[in-house]
């Protein structure tokens, strides 16, 4: 048999949810087996399952965040179908305004998250009664703002340490209890409450102060207010927390509404409250039928991509070790892309359901993974209704732009921990501030230079071209390191790419991704109408 057979007869047999399959080995060791005359290694793919859209083809469902949501599509989508007639159906047939609709969305998400936590949501309502009185309380004090994330800061870190708690820490009566802790695990879900107990704290201390958002000024500037529509920023600036309207229940029904509690996207109070009385009208029906639709064509693209490419399943079961540097950035390059569009699915599912009920929200993704040439723009556009959080009531209280070099580093450590005490995932913190220090002086020095010629243009074209390189390889090892392989596993990657072998893939890679950063700039330039001389 030859080396071409054994590389085309790779697949072996298939058990349960795992593929074994041989791989020729192009890095042998003294201990590996041969068949054939070549070395190879036996190895397992995990976390495959029978595939629907094409029965022959299996599955990829290792991520276990995309598996549970794929799985949970039908009853959740049950949900979504009753909630939304219901609320929609008596806000029209009773005609309801904000405290109706307040009443109503808090009892239809009081009964969902009484499914998906069970007795676990007395920790929930009683770490948000005891925040909405330390908000009324003290929301006047200078030191406020320290006392709301004093608070938040410790829920967040207990809950995660102690793992939801035990109900038995509050005595041996109480032990039963823990036999009815739902279907999902309460302190997860918990993390998006402290966002929005945090944003509530803010925006009713804001309420306090005078206003200094002009609204006429801000219409000037805005195409869609120009249009009669309001938009998500005059809705986040209405001073809704500091009405006297802003009851407990409005608090509570913000912190647990249906739609955007197991994952967001992220809505500040004032902007939610504000839709509650009067439904969005930035999207007509017609908006919102076309958006659903396009999550349905985005399912079927995710769908045929786990059928044909396995690159999640490949870094599950480890077996990226054992690839060459040419392989191993096709599966790192597809781990990411399925990452993408993992979260665009989740987010915009839920968005949709919000859509359908007259609640606005940012959009996480508007802009697709392979459109980004820098560390701004790409954070801007990846969460970006947690990046607009994280501007708003972190970033700026901080200081913003005048410390930004120190800032940077206490925002994306706080977004390290918010997702989990994982040193994986510090490390992917800490890379991504390193690699931005250089931009953010790039981006300084090259505002200030005033370029006179033609030649001069070209030439800072050029150089951001460069660094838009540098900037997309910086990215992708961060996020494989913070997400995927762990820092063990990205000096693995590294290593493989600076190899005699792994060296002319690099330089393959790094000129691929300058043509990349010069296709986006002329995308750019195409949108802005922007007509540079040939």
């Amino acid at each position: 048999m030859s080396k071409t057979q054994l590389d085309q007869s790779w697949i072996g047999t298939q058990n349960g949810n795992r593929e074994s399959f041989l791989l020729y080995s192009s890095t042998p060791s003294l201990s590996t087996p041969m068949l054939y005359g070549y070395p190879f290694v036996s190895l397992t793919l995990r976390g495959l399952a029978p595939g629907w859209l094409i029965p022959s083809r299996r599955n990829d469902v290792s991520d276990a965040q995309w598996r549970n949501f794929r799985g949970n599509l039908p009853i959740l989508s049950f949900v979504f179908a009753v909630f939304t007639v219901i609320a929609n159906g008596s806000r029209s047939l009773f005609k309801l305004k904000a405290k109706g609709m307040t009443i109503l969305w808090l009892f239809l998400s009081l009964v969902y998250l009484t499914y998906l936590h069970g007795a676990c949501v007395i920790f929930i309502l009683s770490i948000a009664t005891a925040n909405f009185l330390l908000v009324k309380v003290f929301a006047r004090k200078k030191f406020f703002p320290f006392m709301l994330w004093a608070f938040n800061l410790f829920f967040l870190l207990c809950n995660r340490i102690y793992e939801g708690y035990s109900f038995s820490i509050f005595g041996p009566q109480f032990e039963y209890l823990d036999n009815f802790r739902g279907t999902f695990r309460w302190h997860i879900c918990f993390n998006f409450v402290v966002l929005r107990m945090i944003s509530f704290g803010y925006d009713y201390h804001w309420g306090q102060l005078d206003s200094h958002f002009d609204l006429e000024k801000h219409v000037t500037r805005c195409s869609l207010c120009k249009l009669g529509k309001t938009c998500y920023v005059v809705r986040q600036e209405k001073d809704i927390a500091s009405d006297s309207s802003c009851s407990f229940s409005l608090y509570l029904c913000y912190l647990v509404y249906a739609p955007l509690y197991l994952a967001g996207p992220i809505i500040s109070f004032n902007a939610f409250a504000s839709q509650l009385d009067v439904p969005q009208n930035t999207h007509s029906v017609k908006d919102v039928a076309r958006y659903g639709l396009r999550w349905l064509f985005s399912f079927l693209l995710m769908e045929l991509m786990t059928q044909f490419f396995y690159y999640n399943a490949f870094v599950i079961s480890g077996l990226w070790r054992e690839l060459s540097p040419v392989e191993i950035f096709i599966i790192g390059y597809g781990v990411l892309n399925f990452m993408w569009l993992k979260f665009l699915l989740l987010w915009r599912y839920f968005r949709f359901w919000s859509l359908v009920n007259g609640i606005e929200t940012v959009e996480n993704m508007p802009n697709c993974i392979n459109n980004c040439y820098s560390l701004e723009t790409f954070w801007k556009t990846w969460h970006a209704s947690f990046n607009r959080w994280l501007i708003r009531y972190m970033y700026i209280p901080l200081g913003g732009s005048r410390r930004k070099f120190l800032n940077v580093w206490v925002v994306f450590t706080f977004v390290a921990v918010w997702h989990d005490l994982e040193w994986k995932l510090l490390s992917w913190a800490w890379l991504t501030c390193l690699f931005f220090m250089p931009e953010m002086l790039l981006k300084s020095a090259s505002n200030a230079i005033k370029v006179q010629s033609a030649f001069g243009e070209f030439l800072l074209r050029e150089l951001k071209a460069l660094s838009g390189a540098v900037t997309i390889t910086c990215l992708m090892m961060a996020n494989l390191a913070g997400y995927v392989i762990g820092p063990s596993g990205l000096s693995l990657f590294v290593s493989s790419f600076l190899s005699k072998e792994g060296l002319p893939v690099l330089g393959g890679v790094f000129f691929s991704f300058y043509v990349g950063t010069k296709l986006m700039f002329h995308i750019k330039d195409l949108r802005s109408g922007v007509h540079r001389p040939r």
